[in-house]
């Protein structure tokens, strides 16, 4: 493998053409060589030197590429991902990773037989709101932190006759899939293995066949954790509400690079990832109101660390412990919301 790492990219929709390759396209460590989608003029309209191919597996046959990114429907991902580390692969899974603890163990199994790199994508631990959390308890801003409570709330109703996937029923489909594994990897980043999950999964809106709303509180001794995303909220304010024993930390908004590389802008501005002031938190402690400043978010880093795992042999971002713990904490969700019990981790 050369300096360079051969990129493949199996899917072009959101993920694919909205996420992936605009990070890889300005970064020179990486080359997008081959995109396997069913949207030709889509690949040839953002770079028609990126070669296109119809499927998969042709992606997966092509010697010259080190790394493939699974960007397609979620229940496809295990299948896919196996595929390519079969044909010695680096693989990075778009989220879910899986659909199960098992199917995960099993593809980590897999990427380590085969002495590749099998990770997941985890942007959201590079958004600015989360950065700027992280930097409030390192610098014990808030004290001990006793209660910390994230939502991801969208105004979403379903489409009249809509054919996309995310609104079909089927596994893998539904919230808690598409932005639960979100909230949960930023918990687990920061707080760890949970004692127990308790969970609310339901269909809130009319006509949705897929689950569109969840409530889960992972349970430890020392604070409460409560995550939430709800399809239908025209207007939402909070996105993180979060006390200590010296203060607390209120914040709005969401993370910038998604608008705009909705907008086709690349993340090579010096200005990339800095939030507008009117979406910045605040701090309340010793009877003040402090607005903080946001750090800017920015997902170069995830990409930045997958090349040093793939060649210089550094641990990824996203660990394989990470991997399996999160896929755990689905399964004891879904357990614990089909039962209406709390479930030991």
């Amino acid at each position: 493998m050369s300096s360079v790492i051969n990129v493949g990219l199996v899917g072009f929709g959101l993920s694919g053409r909205y996420f992936h390759t605009p990070f890889l396209s300005v970064n020179p460590k990486f080359h997008i060589k081959k995109i396997a989608s069913s949207r030709p003029d889509a690949v040839r309209e953002f770079d028609p030197s990126i070669e296109w191919v119809a499927t998969p597996e042709e992606l997966f046959a092509d010697p010259a590429i080190d790394l493939v990114f699974i960007c397609s429907p979620n229940e496809t991902h295990v299948d896919y991902a196996r595929k390519a580390l079969e044909q010695g692969k680096n693989v990075v899974v778009e989220k879910p990773f899986a659909l199960s603890e098992a199917e995960a163990i099993e593809l980590l199994a897999l990427a380590k037989q085969k002495g590749k790199i099998a990770t997941a994508y985890q942007n959201r631990r590079w958004d600015s709101d989360f950065l700027t959390i992280k930097r409030l308890l390192a610098e014990d801003a808030l004290g001990e932190l006793v209660d910390y409570e994230c939502l991801y709330d969208r105004y979403s109703p379903v489409p009249p006759n809509s054919q996309s996937w995310k609104e079909q029923a089927g596994p893998g489909r539904g919230n808690l899939y598409n932005l639960g594994p979100h909230l949960l990897d930023q918990a687990l980043n920061l707080f760890g293995k949970p004692d127990t999950v308790q969970a609310s999964i339901r269909i809130l809106r009319p006509n949705s066949h897929v689950p569109d709303y969840f409530d889960i509180k992972l349970g430890y001794p020392d604070k409460i954790v409560r995550l939430e995303s709800n399809l239908l909220v025209y207007h939402n304010q909070l996105r993180f509400s979060l006390h200590g024993t010296k203060g607390s930390f209120i914040k709005g908004g969401l993370d910038v690079q998604e608008e705009r590389q909705r907008l086709n802008e690349l993340p090579n501005r010096p200005d990339w990832g800095v939030e507008p002031e009117d979406r910045w938190g605040t701090l309340y402690r010793d009877g003040k109101a402090e607005v903080i400043e946001s750090e800017p978010g920015n997902y170069t880093p995830f990409y930045d660390n997958l090349y040093d795992a793939i060649v210089n042999g550094a641990e990824p971002a996203i660990t394989p412990a990470d991997i399996q713990q999160l896929a755990r904490v689905i399964d004891l969700a879904l357990e614990s919301s089909q039962t209406q019990r709390t479930i030991a981790y």
